[in-house]
C-alpha cells in the first residue's frame, strides 16, 4: 500500500492487480474425433479455460490460457485436487478418470482437476516444428556419431527460438505453480491438495514453497531432488538403469523358449549388445524407419521402468524385435511402431517442444560440448549400454534465452506423502531421501524391491494404495512408512 502511494505522488502510472480469475465450464468433447472429450464427458467431467498472465511480472499484460477439466466430487466433499502427471510437459486433462478409479473411497471425495500446464496440450501452445523428439538423444558410439547428435541438438534449440521464442522466457515451473494458485482461486479454495508424478513432484514441490499455507493435502509419487532437476537429471541414473535392464535379461532368460533371446541371463545381454553393435555400424531396418546408435539407446531406456510381467513381455517383444533387425529389415509391433513414430517424425513436436522448453527454463547446464564427450567416456564401462545417452548434451546447452528467475530453494515446513520405489530407474531412491530432507514434516513410503517409475494407483501394491488412500480421506500420515 505505502509502495503504491509513493507511485502516486510521484506521478507514476499505478499497476491495477489483475480480475479474479474465471473459468468457464463447459462440455469436454471439441469434435468426433476428441475420445479424450467424449470419455471426460461421459464421466460426468466438465472443462474451462483460464485466462492467466504471460508474465507474472506484467499480470495487465498479454494473456494465454490453461485448459482444465473437473470431475465433481459425488461424495462427501473433502475440497479439490490439482492433478500433474509428469514431464515435464505431461498433459493432465484426462487424469482424473484414472485417478478417481485409483483413490478409491476418496476418489469421490474430491474435485479432481486436470490441468494442461501452459503451453501444453489444449492450452496455448509452443510448437518448434521439430522433425523428432528433441530430447534426449544418445550421443552415439565413437566421436563422429557424438558430433552428428550434438548437432541435431543444436539444432532442436535453434528451432525452438525462431518458431517459439516471444514463448520461450515465460515456460518455466515458477510460472505453472502461480497457474496453479490461479486455479486455486478461480474455483474459490483457501487450500488445494496436490498429486503429482515424477516431474510433477518438482511442480508439487515448488508450489508448496512459493505459496505456503495454500495446500491440504500433497502426494508426491516418484520424486525428483529439487536439487538436481535440470536438463543434467539423467546424469545419474545410468547404474540404476544398468541393473534394470539385468534383471529384465534375468526374466527373459528363463522365458527363453517364448522369446528366443538367450537361455542364460549373459546370452539375452549379448543380444542386446549385437543390436547395439549393428545400430553403431549398419544401422537398424524397423518398417519405415532407420535405427542407429543415437536412438536405439533410447529405445532401449524408454520402456524398462516397468518391472511387471506384462511390461517385461512388452520389453522383450522390442529387444526381439531389434535382433532380428540385425539380420535384415523387420516390421515393428504396435508397441514399438507407436514409440518409434514418436521418437522419429514431427508427430511429437509439441509435446517435445513444451517438455524441451520447460527444462530449459528452469535452470541453465554447461555449455561445454567437450566436456559432455569427456563424462560420456569416463563411465562407458561401468555404464555400457546408457551412458551416451543418459550424459549427453541436451538442447539446454544451446538454448537461446537464460532462465528469467533462479531455480526454487525449497525447504518448507509443509506436510506431504512421499511414494517411492527402492528400484526406481527413472528417479532413484536417492532423489526420494534428497526431497524427503527439503520437505522434513513429509512422511515417506517406500516400496522394497520394485523397479517401477509411479506407484500409487499403478503398481498395484494394496500395501501403498491403501496408504495413500487413508492420508487422502484422513489427513492423519502415515505410522508405517515401508511396504
Amino acid at each position: 500500500m505505502k509502495l503504491l502511494l509513493v507511485l502516486a505522488l510521484l506521478g507514476a502510472p499505478v499497476p491495477t492487480p489483475p480480475e479474479d480469475p474465471r473459468i468457464e465450464w463447459h462440455r469436454c468433447q471439441l469434435n468426433a474425433a476428441d475420445a479424450e472429450g467424449a470419455a471426460l464427458d461421459e464421466a460426468g467431467a466438465e472443462c474451462g479455460e483460464l485466462k492467466v498472465p504471460l508474465d507474472y511480472g506484467r499480470p495487465n499484460g498479454p494473456q494465454i490460457t490453461i485448459a482444465l477439466s473437473r470431475l465433481p466430487a459425488t461424495g462427501e466433499r473433502i475440497g479439490t485436487m490439482v492433478l500433474n502427471d509428469g514431464g515435464p510437459g505431461g498433459p493432465g486433462l484426462s487424469m482424473p478418470l484414472r485417478l478417481r478409479t485409483a483413490m478409491k473411497a476418496a476418489g469421490t471425495r474430491y474435485d479432481l482437476i486436470g490441468m494442461d500446464p501452459r503451453f501444453v496440450g489444449r492450452s496455448t501452445p509452443i510448437d518448434c516444428k521439430l522433425p523428432f523428439a528433441g530430447w534426449p538423444w544418445a550421443g552415439g558410439a565413437d566421436r563422429s556419431s557424438f558430433r552428428r547428435v550434438d548437432r541435431q541438438v543444436a539444432d532442436v534449440a535453434a528451432r525452438c527460438g525462431a518458431h517459439a521464442g516471444g514463448y520461450l522466457p515465460y515456460v518455466n515451473t515458477r510460472n505453472t505453480a502461480r497457474d496453479i494458485d490461479r486455479v486455486r482461486i478461480a474455483v474459490g479454495e483457501q487450500k488445494i491438495s496436490y498429486l503429482g508424478y515424477s516431474y510433477g513432484t518438482y511442480l508439487g514441490s515448488v508450489y508448496v514453497q512459493m505459496f505456503p499455507g495454500r495446500t491440504d493435502r500433497v502426494v508426491l509419487d516418484g520424486p525428483l531432488d529439487p536439487e538436481r532437476y535440470s536438463a543434467q537429471l539423467l546424469r545419474t541414473v545410468g547404474p540404476a538403469n544398468e541393473a534394470a535392464l539385468r534383471a529384465w535379461a534375468s526374466w527373459a532368460a528363463a522365458r527363453d523358449a517364448t522369446y528366443r533371446l538367450g537361455s542364460t541371463p549373459a546370452r539375452v545381454m549379448a543380444s542386446v549388445d549385437r543390436f547395439l553393435r549393428v545400430a553403431a555400424t549398419k544401422g537398424l531396418r524397423v518398417g519405415t524407419y532407420e535405427l542407429d546408435d543415437g536412438s536405439v539407446p533410447l529405445v532401449l531406456f524408454g520402456p524398462l521402468a516397468d518391472d511387471r510381467d506384462a511390461a517385461r513381455a512388452t520389453y522383450a517383444g522390442i529387444v526381439r524385435t531389434l535382433l532380428d533387425a540385425t539380420y535384415g529389415p523387420v516390421e515393428p509391433g504396435p508397441e514399438l511402431g507407436g514409440f518409434l513414430e514418436g521418437l522419429l517424425t514431427p508427430a511429437s513436436s509439441q509435446l517435445a517442444s513444451a517438455q524441451i522448453a520447460i527444462i530449459c527454463g528452469d535452470r541453465a547446464v554447461p555449455r561445454d560440448r567437450q566436456a559432455y564427450w569427456r563424462d560420456i567416456q569416463t563411465h562407458r564401462r561401468a555404464e555400457p549400454h546408457f551412458a551416451s545417452l543418459t550424459r549427453m548434451i541436451s538442447p539446454c546447452a544451446y538454448w537461446p534465452v537464460q532462465p528469467q528467475e533462479p531455480p526454487t530453494r525449497i525447504a518448507s515446513a509443509e506436510p506431504a506423502l512421499i511414494v517411492a520405489a527402492d528400484g526406481d530407474p527413472r528417479t532413484i531412491y536417492a532423489y526420494a531421501t534428497a526431497l524427503q530432507k527439503h520437505l522434513p514434516n513429509a512422511r515417506m513410503v517406500t516400496l522394497k524391491g520394485a523397479r517401477k517409475h509411479g506407484i500409487f494407483g499403478e503398481y498395484g501394491n494394496t500395501c501403498v494404495d491403501d496408504k495413500v488412500i487413508a492420508y487422502l480421506l484422513t489427513d492423519q500420515l502415515p505410522t508405517t512408512q515401508t511396504c
